[in-house]
């Protein structure tokens, strides 16, 4: 039906501990993925971010992955950015700087509450140089302002 796909980076093993096993991970699912007819750019990749409450690697390891999977196989990358905070207090403080960090390294299709996390998603593509001249951000910034005085 040409839809694209959600895939993954784990395996029977479950989910790998390392950036560079998550990337030998996502090179499989490629290949198997184009063996079936499925284009690279029908395949969007999850690296799967694991709280840093319980492990204090978590992040930097999922963090390399998504910069590896973007790098080598130029893939739509996905992540829900807020398993990275379960646990902890002030997860949304956690879950926004992630997130920033995240589209930094490749992350484009974030699962995240929009509403909420929209003024970090612009201030960081207004710092990455995504936004000519930052005329994304103020307008945002100039509709908010309006919605307030009304």
């Amino acid at each position: 039906y040409g839809a694209a796909v959600i895939a993954l980076t784990m395996d029977d093993d479950g989910i790998p501990p390392t950036s560079e096993k998550r990337l030998a991970v996502a090179r499989k699912i490629v290949e198997r993925a184009e063996a079936l007819g499925i284009p690279p750019e029908d395949i969007v990749v999850d690296c799967l971010a694991l709280t840093v409450g319980a492990d204090s690697t978590a992040g930097v390891v999922t963090l390399g992955a998504i910069k590896m999977v973007r790098e080598e196989l130029g893939l739509n990358m996905t992540l829900g950015a807020s398993n990275v905070s379960f646990g902890l207090p002030e997860r949304e403080v956690v879950n926004w700087a992630f997130l920033t960090l995240a589209i930094q390294n490749g992350v484009n299709a974030p699962i995240v509450n929009a509403a909420k996390v929209r003024s970090a998603i612009l201030a960081t593509d207004l710092l990455l140089g995504r936004d000519s001249y930052g005329m994304r951000y103020i307008k945002a910034f100039k509709k908010r302002r309006k919605a307030a005085r009304q």
